[in-house]
């Protein structure tokens, strides 16, 4: 499923409510406009009706009704949009309705909209016609419909572009809780400054992640101490006991099979020592207990590791291919600590693979970042275990029954404790390479 931001969320529903409000005004406005374009046009009538019966009574009925015009009076302007009718009417029904009906003007046929009244003076009916054409009432709907439907367009746009600037502005708190979370690399490192808002619930957001963060450096420093204690207590009972067991293996009364079984439980021993110390490796690491104040070729510690890993790689005839061009200068790390990192890497690398195989090591750069490759053509890995590679004790990777199942996780502390980024990428059968990122304040 497509992650889509809050803030485009947002957006969109404005849009849409918007889009959809349109539509339906859109729909209805051609009706709207002709019933308030019918309404206006009938009041026009009627308030021309009442002036020119003002204008009746002030200058009297002769002067519109003469009998040299046959008792009629018939006035239009210049554009035969507009009319005036007065006329003797016998018949004794008053009028007073608004019609659509058709007359002939020079022979031209033009359909206006027709207010009829009838006025009384001097005991004599008198039929008052005004009239407007149909066609200028169509002209004007057709400019309201324009004008209201460029205005909507406008409301819609505006609107939605005020939209797109509060929500950016409301949710900026929300980005900058987010961008804390980010680039706290680890929970020691998160910012403990509010973000500056006026909104409650981003305001509660903050505040609980920032106590979320406390006690989980909290959970995390009691984990230290229970692993360093639990570790400095069992190596005093395993060097006794290893020493015990060297001690017999001394006596000349031993047969060999009692000599092997011995053997075989100081292998197991030195495992556990191996173990033990790698979990006080990682507590210090985490604990920031090292220091970071050498300054070093990142090639010349390559190398070494590469120099250490070869023998054994020559035994399995694994061949190590590298190419130390593009070389960093690491001016504040821990060069023993980069020294295990690198060795781990490719001891896994050298595990992993098949007799006769090729591990590619190199360097370059992209863009301000230094970047070290290691690819080896082994098996490779599946997604799972690619999710679980830099766990403890994760014995999938392993091929054989050696090691601690701890290496991967110590070289995983070792680069976060350097700010270095490790991107792996595996596909079964094809082998796993590890790209390892040197910021530029690495």
């Amino acid at each position: 499923m497509r992650m889509i931001r809050l803030r485009t969320k947002l957006t969109l529903f404005n849009l849409l409510s918007k889009t959809a409000f349109a539509v339906v005004v859109i729909g209805l406005l051609p009706f709207v406009v002709k019933r308030i374009n019918t309404i206006q046009t009938d009041l026009e009538l009627i308030e021309k009706r009442e002036k020119t019966i003002r204008i009746i009574e002030e200058a009297g009925i002769e002067a519109f009704i003469t009998p040299d015009n046959e008792n009629t009076f018939g006035s239009y302007n210049i554009l035969k949009d507009e009319f005036i009718s007065l006329e003797r009417d016998t018949v004794s029904e008053e009028l007073n309705y608004i019609e659509i009906s058709s007359r002939l003007i020079e022979d031209e046929t033009i359909d206006y909209r027709v207010l009829n009244y009838t006025i009384y003076i001097d005991d004599l009916n008198y039929l008052l016609q005004i009239g407007k054409s149909t066609e200028t009432i169509s002209k004007t709907e057709e400019t309201t419909w324009s004008v209201i439907f460029v205005f909507l367009i406008f409301f819609i746009v505006s609107t939605l572009l005020l939209d797109l600037f509060y929500s950016k502005r409301i949710l900026k708190p929300l980005e900058q809780i987010v961008e804390k979370i980010k680039s706290a690399s680890s929970p020691l490192k998160y910012s403990r400054e509010p973000v500056k808002t006026t909104t409650y619930d981003f305001i509660q957001l903050d505040q609980t992640i920032k106590d979320l963060m406390e006690e989980i450096v909290t959970l995390f420093r009691k984990e230290k101490e229970i692993t360093v204690d639990i570790s400095h207590e069992l190596l005093t009972p395993v060097s006794i006991t290893r020493s015990k067991l060297e001690n017999l293996l001394l006596s000349s009364k031993l047969d060999i099979e009692a000599a092997e079984k011995i053997e075989e439980s100081l292998h197991t021993i030195n495992r556990l020592t191996t173990l033990v110390n790698s979990m006080l490796l990682i507590a210090r690491i985490e604990s920031h207990q090292y220091l970071k104040e050498d300054s070093f070729s990142l090639n010349a510690v390559l190398s070494e590791a590469i120099d250490e890993i070869s023998p054994v790689a020559e035994n399995n005839d694994i061949h190590i291919n590298y190419t130390l061009k593009e070389d960093h200068i690491i001016s504040q790390g821990n060069r023993s600590l980069l020294f295990s990192m690198f060795f781990n890497i490719l001891s896994n690398a050298v595990k992993n693979s098949n007799t006769g195989d090729e591990i590619a090591v190199s360097c370059y750069r992209k863009e301000k970042n230094h970047l070290v490759r290691i690819k080896d053509n082994g098996k490779g890995m599946t997604n799972d275990q690619l999710k679980t590679l830099f766990s403890r004790f994760s014995t999938k990777y392993k091929r054989d029954g050696e090691g601690t199942g701890i290496g991967l996780a110590i070289t995983k502390s070792i680069a976060d404790f350097h700010n270095i980024d490790i991107k792996v990428t595996s596909e079964t059968g094809q082998g796993t390479t590890f790209l390892l990122v040197f910021h530029k304040n690495s």
